[in-house]
């Protein structure tokens, strides 16, 4: 077997790093994250060789509710290293968290992070965590990024074991995929690990630190490429198996036995897909390792996109349904209610039904019977025919005059409560980071099952975590219709807002001000009546605060079934 490669996971001692860190924690007010959003490696941390020494410029002094431009409120510090630190913050302009590196201006690597920073900005990739802010001012430069608080970090999911089959196929399938458009762009990771691939709540993979990472670490490759496949084999690799390819420990898992070399996941551990053994295998290893299956490494990026197309697709587990218990029937709807159950052993006698009337009275009664059905009839029908005839009689009369007014009072009235149907929803999150809140969800809504739901992402309080105002679903009606009441069940008791688009509105608003409050209310079944006659085509169901879910304990929105009524 081939010699283990340490090309794209920088192995190196971390006992300095060790001690930085441990310092920072201690001087820091507020405490480890609960959530911790890493951007760079801690005591896990895994450093390769870089061109430039160790900066010796002391970090900056700031502080939990230090304010940059005016605008990002530093909230707790995440990492302290090396002469930088990492911020969780707030923007107070868009009211949402966002991510924070800070270094001083005349650190070694401002201008390379900085530069960084700008050409990952420019990507756009949303598979990648995006740069918002990149800026040099009063001494310092800071890196402005995505916050992404429903997104867990790979090296979290594997403490629990390895993932299924099919997680570990999406994983590799969209890193692999996302670094290889970021290479044709000219950008390489360098820094690609588990803290730097993130899934989040709707199962899609991202990657943060996209070249930043490296920049602020002084990591550099002569081949970039091959860096960043060799490192998405290892992801692939800890993924299948639980356990870093390599000999040292790493990010909570432990390294392979030494002097045994680099074995294949299906020899690590059974049961593991053979198909992605050889796939990480392949991106593992260039100098030979792979040569016993007669398949050729991969070098790039691209090169691992194409080995998996190549693979036969692996679909998602079948869901599995419980079957439900058997009916029961109870003597209440056997109408024996209130009577003592009758013994099991005993067989009830079945009524008999009385004879159908075959006798010579009973024929009589019959048509005696049918008689005077008939004979009803026809009085019926000769009073009709004269009340028919009276009426025509008023019509002819050419001294009875009408005059009718638009305005008559007697002139039909539209129908109140008839149901309108819906023709489209669409989420609505003006004030968030990427203005989505979860459309694939949404059809869920209008399926008439009350167990499924649209739901919000999850936030540290009912207010949102005070990152925004609320979020919701805008409906789409198909044109501009007069509307009488909204109808919305939620699952947990909700405050929530109607709100109106002008009726002339010929295309959906994205603006929020663009929608004018026209009734409130909470609960868990919320009837939206606005008090004046609102015609429109587009109407706002805007939550504004969020219950604690019994299920997960977050606090987050959801929203089972709308209806619309005249």
């Amino acid at each position: 077997m081939a010699e283990r490669s340490t090309a794209a996971v920088d192995v190196a001692d971390n006992s300095g790093e060790q001690s930085l860190t441990a310092e920072a924690d201690q001087s820091t007010a507020d405490g480890v994250a609960k959530n911790r959003e890493r951007d760079t490696d801690n005591d896990e941390a895994q450093e390769s060789t870089g061109t430039e020494g160790p900066a010796t410029t002391s970090p900056p002094e700031l502080h939990s509710g230090h304010k940059l431009a005016r605008r990002y409120r530093l909230e707790e510090c995440v990492t302290r290293l090396d002469g930088f630190s990492s911020w969780r913050a707030v923007d107070e302009k868009l009211r949402r968290a966002v991510g924070v590196h800070v270094l001083p201006a005349d650190h070694s690597r401002a201008r390379s992070v900085l530069a960084a920073a700008r050409s990952s900005a420019l990507l756009g990739d949303p598979r990648f965590v995006q740069v918002l802010d990149a800026v040099e001012e009063n001494d310092l430069v800071y890196v402005v990024h995505e916050w992404l608080p429903d997104a867990t970090e790979l090296t979290t999911l594997l403490a629990s074991g390895p993932l299924e089959v099919y997680d570990a196929y999406q994983m590799v399938s969209q890193v692999s995929s996302a670094m290889a458009a970021a290479h044709r762009e000219g950008l390489a990771h360098l820094r690609l690990n588990p803290n730097a691939v993130l899934r989040t709540s709707t199962g899609q993979w991202r990657i943060r630190g996209l070249a930043v990472n490296a920049a602020l670490r002084g990591a550099a490759s002569d081949t970039p490429q091959r860096t960043d496949t060799e490192s998405i084999g290892a992801l692939l690799y800890a993924a299948l198996t639980q356990r870093w390819p390599y000999e040292n420990d790493a990010y909570g898992m432990s390294g392979l036995p030494k002097d045994i070399g680099l074995i294949p996941p299906d020899q690590v551990r059974a049961g593991v897909h053979r198909g992605l053994s050889e796939l990480a295998m392949r991106a593992l290893a260039n100098d030979g390792a792979t040569a016993s299956r007669h398949e050729s490494p991969c070098t790039t990026p691209e090169e691992l996109v194409k080995a998996i197309g190549e693979m036969p697709r692996i679909r998602p587990p079948e869901p599995a349904f419980t079957a439900p218990p058997d009916y029961q029937r109870t003597t209440y709807q056997q109408g024996s209610y209130g009577r003592p159950a009758a013994s099991p052993r005993v067989t009830q006698p079945t009524p008999v039904p009385p004879p159908p009337l075959q006798s010579r009275t009973g024929k009589a009664l019959k048509w005696a019977v049918s008689a005077l059905l008939i004979a009803a009839l026809g009085l019926g029908s000769w009073q009709l025919a004269d009340a028919l005839m009276d009426q025509g009689g008023k019509g002819d009369d050419t001294t009875n005059t009408q005059t009718t007014d638009g305005d008559d009072k007697n002139a039909p009235k539209p129908v109140r409560g008839k149901p309108i149907a819906i023709s489209e929803l669409h989420d609505f999150d003006p004030f968030g980071a990427d203005g989505s809140e979860y459309p694939e969800n949404l059809p869920k809504i209008l399926d008439g099952d009350p167990q499924s739901y649209w739901q919000t992402s999850y936030y540290a309080s009912s207010d949102f975590g005070r990152l925004k105002p609320g979020v919701g679903v805008v409906v789409d009606l198909g044109k501009a219709q007069e509307v009488g009441k909204v109808d919305v069940t939620f699952i947990g008791s909700t405050s929530v807002e109607l709100r109106a688009a002008p009726g002339d509105a010929e295309s959906r608003p994205t603006s929020f001000d663009s929608y004018d409050k026209v009734a409130e209310g909470s609960g868990t079944t919320v009837s939206l009546a606005p008090k004046d006659t609102v015609k429109t085509r587009y109407l706002l169901v805007w939550l504004t605060e969020l219950p604690m879910q019994a299920d997960d304990g977050q606090w987050r929105g959801r929203v089972a079934d709308i209806k619309v009524t005249s």
